[in-house]
Formats: structure tokens, C-alpha cells, sequence
């Protein structure tokens, strides 16, 4: 089941340029880099599907485990490209011993490739169907796509706060494991393999928890409130937050990471049932038979 998304809101967050990748997005890249053991394919090229986002500190790891492969780095817009380049663009001495890096938007016309990169990303597209589909297109046969985003136990705890407000909800639903894996055979992968783990991040202050969550993205629900929220909003938010305190004495955000690992099936002709041939081929066979 499709969980909507503001799709407005959600091209707004997707071409901000932000001055780095959020700490939670370079984690869950670096466990799902770990992954990467379990798969014997060497790409020769491979997708960096907008590290901006999904996590910018990841990439060294992931050409030091291809060192031979080419890297199409890719975003959404003109300006996120020349960010990233500004951030990952290699050293001069650096990029005579390493495979080209190039740096494009995300509709750039390249030749499919080997593997597709995306962490962190899925979860806040309108359409994600269509999402999928583009990636199946940027991939070879046989070609390898490894993705992540957030489940719907993600926040769990925020939303229960905003409930008892009677505020609608401070995040969009976020889709289970489960209709990912059918969406990527919807869309013409092969072979999904889909994982999920909890992370919790502590806090000192309610405070730094929000400005944590401002990195990590905005409230893309459709319902959400539309105006801007005054000075006692914000202080009845606080006052719900320090009620949360745990045992320890800190604040807990729970995030529930999913993991997905598919394979770009190889397409088949399609054999009919019967076979048809024209009287006039039945004659000229006929007349060479004899």
C-alpha cells in the first residue's frame, strides 16, 4: 500500500542543497556498504544515485571497494551537481590512479551500468513506482540495484505525542518492507532480498533532537499543518519532549532503517502459442522441397 506523499513539498526537500549528508543517512550507508561482502559482481561501472542526500562520506569506501570501476554521480539538479563536485571531485594526483568519476543530473544520458547505488532516498518520493522503474532503466541485465530508506515504525514515538496534541501527524507514512519487495517485481526486478534494523539516537536536549530532525528532512504528509506554528506551539512541543525523558535522563528518536537488494532480471522473448505462415511461403517451400 502507497503512502502518500506531498509531492510539491517533496520536490522542494529534493533540490535543497544541503552544506553536508545527515549523520543517520552516513550510517545506514556504511551498514548497508557492509552488505556489499555478500555479493561477488565487480561493477566495471556503477551509480552514485544523489549522495547529497543519501550520504557523501560513504563514496570513498564504495570506490575502495571497486577500485577498476567507472562512477556516474548523479543528482537532481544543476546546482546539488556542482555542490557534490565541489565536495567529492578527487585531487588531480588522485584521479590518474582511479577510474573517472563523472558528475551529471539524474536524467544525463548514460549507458546502463552495473550497479545502482541509493541510500536513503525512496522513502521520500511522491512516486516511487516511477522511481524504481527509472532505476531498472539505468542498470544492465543482471545489473544490481542496493537501496534503503525508513519503515513505518519509524518516529513511533514522536507521532504518539503528536496524537495526544490532537496535531496531525509530524512525519508522511512510511511503506513496509514487504510492498517495496512487490514493488520492485512490479517494476521488473528479480530477486529482491529485503532486510530491516532499528537504530535509536539519544539526545541530551529536546532541543538538539529537533534541530536533528530538521536535518534529516521535512514533514512531507499531505494533511500536515498548512500555516506557520507560533512561539507556544513550539514551547508545548518542548514541554510534551521533556516529559519523554528515559531512565538514563536523555531523549530517543527510533528509526526503523529498511534495506533492499534486487537484480535486474534479463528480458525474454515472448514464444505464442501457435505459429503462422502465409499460403504464398507454404508455395515457394513446397516448390524448393521439390
Amino acid at each position: 500500500m502507497l503512502a502518500p506523499i506531498d509531492p510539491i513539498a517533496a520536490q522542494h526537500w529534493a533540490s535543497r542543497v544541503p552544506p553536508q549528508s545527515p549523520w543517520l543517512h552516513e550510517e545506514v550507508a556504511r551498514r548497508m556498504e557492509e552488505r556489499l561482502a555478500l555479493i561477488k559482481l565487480q561493477p566495471a561501472q556503477w551509480i552514485h544515485w544523489n549522495p547529497l542526500h543519501g550520504g557523501m562520506q560513504i563514496h570513498a569506501a564504495l570506490a575502495q571497494r571497486y577500485p577498476k570501476a567507472e562512477c556516474h554521480i548523479l543528482h537532481p539538479s544543476p546546482a546539488q551537481t556542482r555542490a557534490a563536485q565541489s565536495h567529492m571531485a578527487l585531487p588531480w594526483w588522485k584521479g590518474l590512479l582511479r577510474p573517472k568519476q563523472h558528475f551529471a543530473e539524474l536524467d544525463a544520458p548514460i549507458s546502463p551500468t552495473d550497479m545502482l547505488w541509493a541510500n536513503m532516498v525512496l522513502h521520500g518520493e511522491s512516486d516511487p513506482q516511477a522511481l524504481i522503474g527509472k532505476w531498472l532503466q539505468r542498470l544492465r541485465p543482471d545489473g544490481f540495484l542496493m537501496f534503503s530508506g525508513l519503515g513505518p515504525n519509524t518516529l513511533l514515538s514522536l507521532r504518539k505525542i503528536y496524537q495526544g496534541l490532537g496535531w496531525p501527524s509530524p512525519t508522511q507514512s512510511f511503506i513496509d518492507m514487504h510492498d517495496w519487495g512487490d514493488m520492485l517485481v512490479q517494476g521488473g526486478f528479480s530477486d529482491p532480498v529485503m532486510d530491516m534494523e532499528r537504530i535509536t539516537l539519544t539526545f541530551q536536549t529536546p532541543e538538539r533532537l529537533l534541530v536533528e530532525l530538521r536535518e534529516l528532512g521535512r514533514n512531507l504528509y499531505p494533511q500536515r499543518f498548512a500555516g506557520l506554528r507560533g512561539r507556544g506551539w513550539h514551547r508545548d512541543l518542548l514541554a510534551a519532549l521533556h516529559q519523554t525523558k528515559n531512565a538514563d535522563g536523555v531523549f530517543t528518536l527510533n528509526f526503523e532503517i529498511i534495506y533492499g537488494h534486487a537484480v535486474r532480471g534479463v528480458q525474454r522473448m515472448k514464444v505464442s502459442d501457435e505459429s503462422r505462415i502465409s499460403l504464398d511461403d507454404m508455395r515457394a517451400a513446397l516448390q524448393r522441397n521439390r
